[in-house]
């Protein structure tokens, strides 16, 4: 249903010129007194004069500014191009950097068929942000346009690096490749019209893109979802036509070290139910389900992986929508696990679904559960459209921000204050579904982890709650690897965590 733009990812230490790349990218910074051009394979004499004539040009070497020139014989590639890193410190770059300055040249590339990326890789890491970031540059979404409507994106990246010669890149480059499939995948699910995904086809979108992977996959209709207690996602989709669903997909290789559960929002569309939103706060609510496509496309990525982990993703799917069986102010809920909930506010509905879906995953007692939603327009007022939030056991949320880290997406941990929990008191139920508006962002996550279970031992299931409003859908201008509307993010921080997590218990 869903087809991603096929990328191939390859790497050469030498012999630029034999390589039949239609383009050859190589990287300027911004040194303290003025643009550097970047170390690279051209010859002495081109390069020499190339650098000398960078600010004539007008080339600064900021990121995002990519320039094309006229190829240089000795290389072979018909179009010399010229991808801006940003600062530099000490004259180096970072390996987020790179990946950003690799994206942009390859997304502005669009049209082209093959590029060569020359931009300084001298470590395997440095090699694979550069080839995760052109792969995630070579994306756009053109499922609804004519054949001839768009250019067509970059199909063959050929990374120039030292490092090609290591054993350890072509796994690199492997995980590079799988990694920003995953991204891409998300992007598309994202992006599609609520006409087109509503709970029915994204159940039937995850069955078809998790053929061919080691994953179980689950759907749950509404009847079954109504016979098992699921309160909160049925009460959210009692408003449309098109009912909900809960879908679970389970990996589960036989050496699995660990056992981990994710949780998505995926609200296909929100128009926040009686509690109707204004016009303009709707445009952007087809990416309301970000949070269930991240997750979902993570699982996918450990299992082509092969990580040795259990993961379970709960995709927790709804439409909310007004009607005359929507829910109302004041209704009651019973999620499921018997809780429950007065609903003060039907345009909170995130937080209902994911309840249902934290304590199903509670149930199974796993190590460890992350959860990923578009939940709040505070997150936005707090970190702004490009810095996720984290809340949660301080652990886990620790262990995702290094993730993040170490990913290259932007994540900030953010607290969950005990004096938040008596605002959603209600008098006719254990808890209403909103409560201080001030610091809204973190009522949400302390309305959520009243549904975090226990371990057997009778412990918290440690938890960490991403809040990916803002940063799930880019409204303005292409950056970097990123598109306009849906970023994918969160799928790069929920891979790097089970990694680590592995790493951690070797």
């Amino acid at each position: 249903m869903f087809k991603n733009h096929e990328v191939t990812l390859r790497a050469i230490a030498k012999d630029l010129k034999k390589d039949d790349s239609q383009a050859l990218v190589v990287g300027v910074g911004q040194g303290s007194n003025g643009p550097v051009l970047l170390d690279n394979p051209l010859p002495a004499k081109a390069a020499n004069a190339l650098a000398a004539s960078l600010q004539v040009l007008g080339i600064t070497g900021a990121a995002d500014e990519v320039r094309r020139l006229p190829g240089v014989p000795e290389v072979g590639a018909q179009v010399l191009v010229l991808s801006g890193v940003g600062k530099l410190t000490d004259n180096q770059t970072s390996e987020e950097a790179l990946r950003r300055a690799a994206g942009s040249a390859i997304r502005q590339l669009a049209g082209v068929s093959s590029v060569a990326v020359a931009l300084p890789t001298t470590t395997v890491g440095q090699a694979a942000a550069v080839a995760e970031g052109a792969a995630l540059g070579a994306y756009s979404y053109t499922g609804h346009r004519a054949a001839d409507a768009a250019k067509t994106n970059v199909g063959t990246i050929t990374i120039f690096t030292p490092a090609a010669e290591d054993p350890a890149l072509a796994p690199a480059l492997e995980r590079a490749s799988i990694v920003a499939k995953a991204v891409n995948a998300t992007r598309s699910l994202v992006n599609e019209p609520p006409s087109h995904l509503y709970p029915e086809t994204f159940a039937e979108a995850a069955k078809d893109l998790a053929k061919g992977l080691p994953v179980k996959v689950t759907v749950m209709d509404e009847k079954r979802l109504e016979r098992e207690g699921f309160g909160g996602i049925m009460g959210v989709g009692q408003g449309s036509s098109r009912p909900p669903r809960m879908v679970k997909v389970e990996y589960a290789p036989a050496r699995a070290k660990v056992k981990l559960a994710f949780v998505g929002k995926g609200i296909t569309f929100d128009s926040g139910g009686i509690s109707l939103k204004p016009a303009g706060s709707m445009m952007t609510m087809k990416c309301d389900m970000a949070g269930a496509a991240a997750v979902f496309n993570a699982l996918l990525a450990v299992a082509e992986l092969g990580l040795p982990v259990k993961l379970t993703a709960w995709l927790c799917l709804a439409e909310n929508m007004p009607s005359a069986t929507a829910i109302r102010p004041s209704d009651v809920l019973t999620m499921f696990g018997g809780k429950t909930v007065e609903v003060l506010n039907t345009d909170a509905e995130g937080r209902l679904v994911m309840a249902d879906g934290l304590a199903a995953a509670s149930a199974e007692y796993p190590d460890a559960i992350l959860d990923v939603a578009t939940l709040t327009g505070a997150q936005v007022v707090a970190l702004g459209n490009r810095v996720s939030a984290v809340m949660g056991d301080d652990g886990v949320s620790a262990a995702v921000k290094a993730a993040a880290d170490r990913a290259g997406e932007l994540f900030w941990p953010m607290p969950m204050p005990e004096e938040l929990r008596p605002s959603l008191d209600s008098p006719v139920a254990d808890l209403a579904n909103i409560g201080e508006k001030m610091g809204g962002m973190m009522t949400a996550a302390v309305f959520l982890n009243e549904f975090v279970g226990k371990a057997k031992d009778g412990s918290t299931i440690p938890w960490a709650h991403l809040d990916i409003a803002g940063p799930a859908f880019n409204e303005g201008a292409p950056f970097g690897y990123t598109p306009k509307q849906a970023t994918g993010i969160a799928v790069r921080t929920l891979v790097a965590y089970v990694e680590d997590v592995l790493a951690r218990t070797a």
